[in-house]
């Protein structure tokens, strides 16, 4: 007796679970779905309240119908009228959009070619950002590249640049090196910081690094010495950040004097190191290359 009793508890048990267990219906969670869809068009509630709200209260009636355990048929008619709703909506929502989209384009809102002009209108739309961006891009650049002509010169003209048949030339002057010396000055570092940062920003420019010298001395005294000069600035670009491939350094010894080495104020505007540039792609000027082989 004792174990029918507790089998008939158990089964009492398991027909109250299944009695507030959840009930489940195909018709209304495909109606939940249409309903969730719609609401988060952007235009739901500007074109499509009222088929929202209706799809809504559908749908609540016909999740009360199957929590009062309704006949299947009552609450798959609520479950239908609720998508309904909701696909009406849909449909507002597309035709407000194709409305929308096809006012941009042009006035002309012919129903039989709406899909068309909704194409048209998209591609328009697309092609109008394209070239407003271009524009835009080709606007920033020229006015970068602009901004980087101008830095571009100025920090030539601070560093003294004169133009030549040899093309730009920077002279580092005559308190660089003393007599028989290759070791810079420390008033040198400005300059050098400034050449620094102008290859830097300016990667496609090259430079050949030139070593002079005064007279005193032997011909091959002096090329080595200028040679060790060319080097020393090398050294000192390389220390500040400036790619081995933008320089080259030339030892031109004392062949090549821009003052008389009778005096020592002459001499020691002899002894310099002068900075050829390339153009902007990279190309010396004829003279600037018949110097280098020299």
């Amino acid at each position: 007796m004792k174990k029918t009793v507790t089998v008939i508890g158990a089964v009492a048990i398991v027909l109250a679970a299944c009695a507030t267990a959840p009930q489940r219906n195909e018709q209304v969670e495909q109606a939940r779905a249409a309903i969730d869809t719609l609401s988060q068009e952007p235009l739901a509630q500007q074109a499509a309240s009222d088929d929202l709200q209706a799809a809504r209260t559908s749908l609540q009636q016909a999740e009360g119908a199957l929590q009062q355990r309704q006949p299947p048929a009552i609450v798959d008619h609520l479950a239908y009228l609720a998508r309904r709703h909701a696909e009406a909506g849909e449909a507002r929502v597309a035709e407000a959009q194709a409305h929308q989209e096809v006012a941009h384009a042009q006035g002309d809102r012919n129903k039989i070619l709406l899909a068309s002009r909704e194409r048209q209108a998209q591609n328009a739309q697309l092609q109008a950002a394209n070239a407003q961006a271009e524009a835009q891009s080709a606007k920033s650049q020229a006015l970068a590249a602009q901004t980087q002509l101008a830095n571009a010169q100025q920090q030539l003209a601070d560093l003294k640049a004169k133009q030549t048949d040899r093309g730009v030339v920077v002279t580092l002057g005559d308190v660089l090196f003393d007599t028989g010396q290759a070791s810079l000055k420390p008033g040198a570092s400005l300059s050098l910081d400034r050449l620094a940062t102008y290859l830097k920003a300016n990667p496609q420019t090259r430079v050949i690094i030139e070593g002079h010298t005064d007279s005193r001395g032997s011909d091959d005294y002096n090329q080595a010495l200028s040679q060790r000069r060319a080097e020393a600035v090398a050294t000192e670009l390389e220390s500040r950040g400036v790619p081995e491939d933008q320089y080259r350094a030339r030892g031109l010894g004392k062949a090549y004097p821009v003052a008389s080495n009778d005096s020592a104020a002459g001499r020691q505007q002899n002894r310099r190191v002068e900075i050829v540039f390339s153009d902007a792609s990279g190309r010396f000027a004829q003279g600037a290359a018949e110097s280098s082989r020299r």
